[in-house]
């Protein structure tokens, strides 16, 4: 008989050796970021310093001075212009005394649309819009200190404008800002073009010769 060759071992595959991979991290690299004044400064790596542009523009708040157009859908009588008083109150027919002091405009008007809605006004729409912004005011060396309306983006050197200019004697880089922040009064040393809010004081200062 012939003889018959015997099958094929078929051995499993080998799998490869383990490789040690080893990942080096990036040393820390020191970020420079600019003061209020524009300066450079850097930072030692690994501290978080204060950061060069805010995220987004803080809620606008109310205070007194500002003018509020209210739309109560329905209500003519008390769909108007409203200005909040010295104590931080508008005064809404049927409700009285309506706190909008530290309220955004949304705020104020779920405070409205309850007191509303309790007993006088079913179900109300209302909206809260700013008709227009509490003034800022300027002291110190300028010509015409006082007090003048708001501009949507104006910086000290617009309220400087604004305000006649810089007397003959005024500091131009020694201003300051006191300004109202979530009801405590703080003060800052600012650039000239530091935007300014409604509502701040600006003060500048006499150039010692």
């Amino acid at each position: 008989m012939p003889m018959t060759a015997p099958p094929p071992v078929i051995l499993p595959p080998v799998p490869p050796p383990p490789v040690d991979i080893h990942v080096k991290a990036a040393p820390p690299v020191d970020i420079p970021v600019h003061t209020a004044w524009g300066e450079p400064r850097v930072h030692p790596a690994g501290i978080v310093g204060p950061k060069a542009v805010a995220d987004e523009d803080p809620p606008y708040l109310l205070d007194t001075g500002d003018r509020l157009r209210v739309f109560v859908y329905g209500q003519p009588n008390l769909s108007r212009l409203y200005v909040v008083d010295h104590r931080g109150f508008i005064s809404v027919p049927l409700i009285g005394k309506v706190r909008a002091r530290g309220l955004t405009t949304y705020a104020l008007e779920g405070s409205i649309r309850s007191q509303l809605g309790r007993t006088y006004v079913r179900d109300p729409h209302v909206t809260v819009d700013i008709h227009q912004n509490r003034p800022f005011f300027i002291l110190g060396e300028v010509r015409n200190a006082g007090q003048f309306p708001y501009v949507n983006g104006m910086t000290v050197r617009t309220a400087v404008a604004i305000a006649g200019g810089y007397s003959e004697r005024a500091d131009e880089k020694r201003v300051q800002i006191t300004r109202r922040i979530n009801g405590m009064v703080e003060k800052m040393d600012v650039p000239g073009d530091y935007v300014v809010q409604p509502g701040d004081t600006i003060f500048v200062y006499e150039r010692w010769f």
